[in-house]
């Protein structure tokens, strides 16, 4: 997958295909459907399968001090993406002069002057332009004028449940429900990152934790988890089993938000490695303990718990945690 930062830098034999619009944050299930059938209609007619995002977020340029809200910061994003079989990702810079084009603007500048696109897919739902002035009618009509066409896929739902939308996946994670996030993204929600040094407390109690500060992504529920953890070991990803608490550890007063890893059955220094880690299962919440002998007791029974609840996940195959066929529904 080739990466465009500037539309007017969008090489000749990329042109003429067919593009998905949207934020795509954290790639779910009805993301997944929208890039999906715009690679389909690009392999249907031989031509170039293009996702458009936008960074920063729009909300986060808007909003900037609110709490961080992202599912799948940038570089995560875009792999996820590549994944689905898209020839290039462009990546639209959202600053203030590119929020100040109207609807007609975008359609006319970047879609069809800049990217020379033949037909665009998006949500049914989707909206764009200064003050959210363009909707899928609007597209519709613009594409007449321009002679390009447009697909709206219709809203996807966990069968007849839940509809699949960032917001509810975030309000799913925020109550420590892994599986309900899960099957809307179809994988386990990941926080990823380089490890970097601890107080060693871990260490001294026998159980050494991996330390990755959370920075861009959303909060989920404060408290322990049972964990996926994927070690990056260049082209491969090694998944191991553990525990992780995610939280300000109150116990040692600490003010900054740390997710703090233990591998099941893993000695090797994991300080700089990169991790993936998958939340599972929700365990317990952050608590407050008299001293280290009563952490180490309830780490001890936290890890037992964590183990019966991971052997009984029937994990499907692929390159992530996914959702097992059993647990999808």
């Amino acid at each position: 997958m080739r990466l465009v930062r500037y539309y007017g830098e969008v090489p000749a034999n990329l042109k003429g295909g067919v593009i998905a619009l949207g934020n795509f944050d954290g790639l779910h299930l009805g993301h997944q459907a929208v890039i999906g059938e715009a690679v389909r209609l690009a392999q249907s007619k031989s031509i170039p399968a293009a996702v458009m995002t936008f960074e920063p977020h729009p909300r986060l340029f808007f909003k900037p001090e609110q709490e961080p809200f992202r599912l799948s910061p940038f570089r995560i994003k875009a792999r996820l993406i590549e994944t689905l079989g898209v020839d290039y990702l462009y990546v639209q810079t959202f600053d203030r002069a590119f929020s100040q084009h109207t609807a007609e603007e975008f359609v006319e500048q970047i879609l069809v002057k800049g990217l020379g696109i033949s037909h665009v897919v998006v949500g049914f739902d989707y909206v764009f332009g200064r003050g959210r002035g363009g909707n899928v009618a609007l597209l519709h009509d613009m594409a007449r004028v321009h002679n390009f066409s447009v697909t709206a896929v219709a809203e996807k739902r966990n069968g007849p449940g839940t509809r699949y939308s960032s917001s509810n996946i975030r309000d799913f994670l925020k109550a420590g429900e892994c599986l309900k996030a899960a099957q809307l993204l179809g994988r386990y929600w990941e926080i990823e990152g380089r490890v970097e040094h601890g107080d060693q407390r871990g260490r001294i109690m026998g159980f050494p934790t991996a330390n990755m500060p959370h920075r861009d992504y959303l909060h989920p529920r404060r408290g322990v988890y049972a964990v996926r953890v994927g070690i990056d070991r260049g082209a491969e990803t090694v998944w191991r089993d553990g525990i992780a608490n995610f939280g300000y550890r109150p116990t040692f007063n600490k003010k900054d938000l740390l997710l703090e890893v233990h591998l099941f059955d893993v000695s090797e220094d994991l300080y700089q490695k990169h991790l993936r880690v998958a939340l599972i299962d929700y365990l317990r919440p952050e608590q407050k303990f008299d001293g280290l002998e009563a952490i180490k007791a309830q780490i001890g029974l936290d890890c037992i718990q964590a183990r019966e609840l991971l052997k009984s996940h029937a994990f499907a195959a692929g390159p992530a945690p996914f959702v097992a066929v059993n647990q999808a529904s």
